[in-house]
């Protein structure tokens, strides 16, 4: 048992610490909303190529992979789709730009409150989804070996700091209150420690299992930061400012893996 309590203090503690890091740094400025959505936006990118994607390859094939990464977006977007109509009228539809021009240079911020908060929940389910499997890692591990279990359990407290950034960051920006925010994100990993019973309750994990969840994981997380983070922060700062800020989570992402590898 002392392996499930230490994968759900990997959960809460990581994420914590990246859900506190972003709600003490933002003001909720649009300036400092482009730059945190953007930062942890590229975090992800970089933790869905580095480590989730690599090892779905390990455990599978390239169309099982490429399966699990479709099923993830599609997930997210039936999702999304279903927000949507639940939160945005016809006549907010209608604001929506054609062109790129439109979209980059116009003065209107159609980013509003409602639809970053609807980005943070979908990230909140995503990285609640990712986590799962984690568990399983750790359980599995820890069940045969407490000492690896730990090795396990610190490396994804590391790694669930940005993560915990990706999740708080539109939920803050989309008007919760820190408290809120943290806690919500919290709850995401707390979801670790289902995992972490069900591996222990089995001693073992199923490499197709492990490949499949996070590969569906990995394709959820990309349609969010491509289809809802970055455009947002782009419309946001409306200049080319997340770019950058981006280019420099993806680095951050890179050391965290170089670091913990």
């Amino acid at each position: 048992m002392r392996i499930v309590l230490i994968s759900l203090l990997a959960g809460v503690i990581g994420m914590g610490l990246g859900s506190v890091f972003t709600v003490v740094l933002g003001k909720r400025s649009d300036k400092m909303v482009s730059i945190l959505l953007s930062f942890a936006g590229g975090v992800m990118i970089s933790i869905v190529f580095l480590e989730l994607l690599p090892v779905a390859f390990e455990h599978s094939n390239i169309v099982i992979t490429s399966v699990g990464l479709v099923a993830g977006a599609f997930m997210v977007w039936v999702l999304s789709s279903i927000m949507d109509n639940a939160s945005v009228n016809n006549d907010e539809k209608s604001k929506l730009h054609e062109t790129y021009a439109e979209f980059f240079h116009s003065d209107e911020v159609i980013a509003s409150r409602k639809t970053l908060l609807r980005s943070g929940m979908i990230m909140l389910f995503a990285i609640g989804l990712h986590n799962v499997p984690e568990g399983l890692a750790m359980g599995a591990a820890g069940y045969h070996d407490f000492n690896l279990g730990l090795t396990i359990a610190i490396i994804i407290g590391i790694h669930n700091i940005p993560e915990g950034m990706a999740v708080a960051a539109p939920l803050y920006a989309g008007g919760l209150s820190k408290i809120k925010s943290v806690l919500l994100t919290i709850l995401a990993g707390a979801t670790t420690i289902i995992g972490t019973v069900a591996g222990v309750l089995i001693g073992g994990i199923s490499d197709l299992a492990v490949a499949v969840s996070f590969s569906i994981a990995g394709g959820a997380m990309m349609y969010v930061v491509l289809g809802e983070i970055l455009p947002q922060s782009i419309v946001t700062s409306k200049d080319r400012i997340p770019t950058v800020v981006a280019l420099l989570g993806i680095i951050t992402g890179i050391l965290f893996t170089a670091v913990i590898a």
